[in-house]
């Protein structure tokens, strides 16, 4: 319980808080941590691709293989923290951050601390089928709020709203939501991305009814087309965004480093939590992605993301010459402007489901049926999601080739 990771955490940081203020002749029998010596690995060398070289020595590697703060390293935070203030600028004076091991674990710890049996969390609909996992064992309510190629709609979230008047919000048992969670930037599995305009009415409308936003942003530095529209980090004047950022994307996958941005009064109870659950995101992974970033400066940072875009953008445009193709007659979609996916609504099947389940092994390709994105996965879903990050832009367009066919077979 949340009660529990407050005592716990003041206790180990009064004892850091001691050593801190501790005279040099001070001798600690206090810390509870390992001896490095103790451990196996003496030194390590990480080659770049631009040639650059991440390495450890043995001073480096003591520290990285021993535990470290819960809210993750001080230089690689620094960094962030930088990176932060030029991307986004985030107006509220109270702003904090901390890393999470990928941005999935800062997710689930916000949902444990803003969501209690019973509450009802506004949504996008279709959404990330990992959201609806963390959210689903908590007890809330999840309530659909509709969206198009533009991501939430601004207009589906008022009518949402309008079953609460905005007087109530604050009253002792009020059932209005506090939670609003989104992808705003190629939403997964959408590949929909909010519009700055959208934002701003979705923002104006937490404000009416003192709504905290999510606003989860995996796909941030996967935008095709610049410039970017602000996100709702830069336009948060009342501390009410909570942001997860994620290098999943964009240095690797593996490492899992994930980043949480908001006010800190809650930033600080996502650290607490982390202290008595993770301790904190692995210091190895840490500290290599940190020895990068300062050796690139945000420069070479932005300048691998250019890479990355490009790529991304190659594999989109390989799809969707591939559907326009095979698919036109059959199916409908809407060209993504962020992210790895794209969404297909297939025409005269009513459930996807089924079809992907038993028919599409057959004809050897593979899409997730639409139904694992909804919040009521039983309801019949005529969508698939088709994934442009890992296959070739041949297997693509072969991919597409059978699934006509077995859309055909199955409208027959």
């Amino acid at each position: 319980s949340p009660h529990s990771a407050q005592a716990r955490g003041s206790e180990r940081r009064l004892w850091s808080e001691l050593q801190l203020r501790s005279p040099p002749s001070l001798i600690s029998l206090a810390g509870g941590a390992p001896n490095p010596s103790t451990f196996p690995f003496l030194s390590a060398s990480i080659q770049v691709k631009n040639g650059t070289t991440v390495t450890f020595d043995e001073t480096t590697m003591k520290r990285a293989l021993q535990y470290s703060a819960s809210n993750g390293i001080p230089e690689l935070l620094t960094w962030m923290k930088v990176l932060q203030k030029s991307l986004h600028n985030p107006p509220n004076p109270q702003t904090d951050m901390c890393v999470t091991t990928g941005s999935q674990e800062g997710l689930c710890k916000v949902f444990e601390m803003l969501v209690n049996p019973g509450d009802n969390v506004l949504l996008d609909a279709p959404t990330y089928s990992g959201t609806l996992a963390a959210l689903q064992p908590l007890g809330c309510n999840l309530i659909n709020v509709s969206s198009d190629e533009h991501g939430m709609v601004p207009e589906a979230l008022r009518e949402v709203l309008s079953r609460w008047s905005p007087s109530e919000v604050h009253k002792p048992n009020s059932s209005a939501p506090k939670v609003l969670y989104t992808i705003p930037n190629g939403g997964n599995p959408t590949g929909a991305s909010m519009t700055e305009q959208s934002k701003r009415e979705v923002y104006e409308l937490a404000q009416k009814y003192d709504m905290l936003i999510i606003e989860d942003d995996p796909y941030y530095f996967l935008q095709f087309d610049k410039p970017w529209a602000p996100t709702f980090l830069s336009m948060d004047v009342d501390g009410r965004v909570i942001r997860t950022d994620s290098f999943s994307k964009i240095l690797s996958s593996g490492l899992r480093l994930g980043f949480v941005t908001g006010p800190k009064p809650l930033v600080d109870r996502v650290v607490l939590h982390i202290q008595a659950s993770t301790m904190h995101t692995s210091t190895f992974t840490q500290m290599i992605v940190s020895q990068l970033l300062h050796s690139w400066g945000e420069q070479g940072f932005l300048q691998h993301i250019e890479g990355v875009i490009e790529f991304y953008r190659k594999q989109r445009d390989a799809m969707i010459s591939s559907a326009d193709k095979w698919l036109k007659d059959v199916a409908e979609w809407h060209a993504p402007s962020a992210g790895m996916f794209l969404w297909i609504k297939l025409k005269g099947i009513s459930d996807t489901q089924q079809l992907i389940r038993e028919k599409a092994l057959e004809k050897e390709v593979l899409l997730v049926p639409g139904g694992v994105f909804m919040i009521n996965s039983s309801e019949p879903c005529a969508y698939v999601r088709a994934a442009f990050s890992l296959s070739s832009p041949e297997q693509i367009d072969e991919a597409f080739r059978r699934l006509s066919l077995l859309i055909k077979e199955a409208q027959s």
